[in-house]
């Protein structure tokens, strides 16, 4: 066991993130060692959010706001947390989430989860599925369209 300290944490912003999706992250879960949860902590800059909204299917996710007021859009609408707030979004539909900045500070979340050696997450919005994979890094993620895909027996012999 190692402690990981998040009192100042050194985030790393993906460069390759679009407008309204660049917000910073420190993976300390990993640092940690955590093999069966995942947990980060998040810096959103005002005006982006931490991805798309969705839900997942082998995970169980909790939000707890470390400081700011990010915005929460779940299934019954939008609603604005405060410092300490928590959140827990379970499995499938009744667990879909977005969360963003619409303030003009930054806002600091921890989130966790549980860890699958596969997932499936679901964007309502856009229509995609997208599948990761742990333990295959070469098959890591695989993103469709949910509706028109192949049938079953599709390409079969």
């Amino acid at each position: 066991m190692r402690p990981v300290s998040i009192a100042e944490p050194a985030f790393t912003y993906d460069a390759e993130d679009p407008d309204g999706y660049r917000a910073g992250v420190v993976r300390i879960g990993a640092a940690a060692g955590a093999q069966r949860s995942g947990t980060s902590v998040y810096e959103i800059p005002p005006g982006q959010a931490i991805c798309p909204y969705h839900y997942h299917y082998g995970e169980e996710e909790w939000l707890i706001v470390l400081s700011g007021e990010p915005t929460l859009r779940t299934s019954d609408g939008e609603q604005r947390l405060a410092a300490w707030d928590a959140v827990c979004f379970p499995e499938g539909p009744a667990g879909a989430h977005r969360v963003h900045n619409e303030t003009d500070r930054p806002v600091r979340v921890l989130m966790y989860s549980t860890v699958a050696p596969a997932g499936i997450t679901v964007y309502p919005d856009s229509d995609k599925i997208g599948v990761w994979s742990d333990t295959h890094p070469q098959d890591t993620v695989v993103l469709s369209r949910a509706r028109g895909a192949a049938s079953y027996y599709d390409g079969e012999a």
